[in-house]
């Protein structure tokens, strides 16, 4: 035990230079890269209280290997290849999203996107984004409950099957009528495509997400889920309390203002709108409100 601690001290102050060549640090800076968005990935899922208790674990059979417990050992050992099985079913859902957005990042374009944006179109014209704005917020007036899904990259075509075709150009006075109660399209989602709205009545999956506030109710988990699974932009107006929120990326923006709805959706309107992060309103997950639908 004397001798190996001996070793690990003359091995611990042998300093080597080793020769370091050009692809020795694009690899180093690739390697960092990844290992950064996994640990943003896990941040931001629930991976992150299990990576936690990974590290417990870890630290407990390191303890266990100092010590010599040799049965705690062949256990873990055992444990490890059933384990790693088990992380990929238990977080089937997040890896799938990470995935679908590693696949639909354009890189390239990113990176050029300076050059890009400049003869890019936008998604959909100013007068859109008016009646969006104003539409929302006179529904929210009158307690006029509302889900407007906005197609961005990934396409919405099955969802869009699940309700009534309309293909109408997008306006106000249309998203009113759509949404006024006891009429027969108020019920579920709209899609909108560009400048119009493609299709009403849409059913979309709902949310599992532990961490969604309990006073929320389907309108607002129906928007996180539909989130989840694709890149769209969902505006809620909530029957009970006229609020207006906002659902992109899993995440929640709970009672935003005109002018915050304003900045999304110009932000929304660009062409490379997955390479910016619009300023965030100040509700998110888990703040507490009154009951909304």
């Amino acid at each position: 035990m004397l001798k190996s601690i001996e070793n690990w001290a003359a091995n611990m102050f042998d300093f080597t230079i080793p020769e370091i060549h050009p692809t020795d640090i694009i690899e180093i800076a690739i390697i960092a890269f990844f290992i950064y968005q996994l640990l943003v990935w896990i941040k931001n899922t629930r991976a992150w209280m299990l990576f936690r208790g990974i590290m417990i674990v870890l630290v407990f059979f390191f303890i266990a290997a100092i010590l010599q417990m040799n049965t705690i050992l062949w256990l873990g050992e055992k444990l490890f290849s059933a384990g790693v099985i088990a992380l990929i079913v238990v977080f089937q859902p997040e890896l799938r999203r990470a995935l679908e957005k590693l696949g639909r990042t354009n890189y390239l374009q990113s990176i050029f996107s300076w050059n890009m944006g400049k003869n890019a179109s936008k998604r959909f014209e100013d007068k859109t984004l008016n009646d969006l704005v104003k539409g929302c917020f006179e529904m929210g007036a009158v307690k006029t409950g509302a889900l407007i899904v906005m197609e961005q990259d990934v396409p919405l075509a099955e969802y869009e099957r699940t309700g009534i075709a309309l293909d109408s150009i997008l306006s106000r006075q249309l998203l009113i009528n759509i949404f006024e109660k006891n009429t027969p399209l108020h019920d579920g989602a709209v899609i909108v495509r560009g400048d119009r709205v493609i299709s009403a009545t849409c059913y979309l999956p709902l949310s599992d997400n532990l961490e969604l506030s309990k006073d929320l109710g389907t309108r607002h988990r129906a928007a996180v889920g539909i989130s989840e699974v694709t890149d769209a932009l969902t505006i809620i107006v909530s029957e009970e309390t006229g609020k207006v929120s906002i659902a992109q990326e899993s995440r929640l923006i709970r009672d935003v203002s005109i002018e915050g709805l304003t900045e999304i959706l110009k932000h929304f309107q660009q062409p490379d709108f997955a390479a910016k992060e619009p300023k965030k309103e100040k509700h998110f997950l888990g703040r507490r409100h009154a009951h909304e639908d």
